[in-house]
């Protein structure tokens, strides 16, 4: 399974890349939605993780692009700190299939992956 990761943070960054790969999954990355997008139309990812803030692409703008000019239905898990009820419903109306905020257990993380993972099956 091929899992994308958008973070900007780059020690978050490798933080997650580390707990994906040691769960067996082939780990792509990008520090910023624009990035992401590259990777997006070059590989079939199976699950991506992105954090709300970043540079020059929002996750927000990352997951409306994905579902609505892409039209790629992956399972989208939100990574990020801002847990205001706002911001959560916003994440969902768009698409995300998933919201967990930092910091979080790895394992309900590795866990939540699995499970989106099942679902798009």
């Amino acid at each position: 399974m091929k899992v994308l990761i958008v973070e900007d943070d780059s020690m978050t960054r490798k933080a997650l890349e580390h707990r994906m790969k040691i769960d067996g999954y082939e780990v792509f990355s990008a520090p910023d939605g624009k990035q992401a997008l590259g990777i997006l139309q070059a590989e079939k990812i199976d699950v991506m993780l992105t954090d709300l803030h970043m540079p020059n692409v929002s996750g927000l703008d990352l997951i409306r692009f994905v579902r609505n000019q892409m039209k790629v239905n992956i399972p989208i898990i939100m990574v990020t700190r801002v847990g205001l009820e706002e911001t959560v419903l916003a994440a969902f109306e768009l698409g995300a299939d998933d919201y967990i905020t930092k910091p979080f257990s790895p394992d309900e993380l590795s866990l939540r992956v699995k499970k989106a993972f099942l679902k798009n099956r």
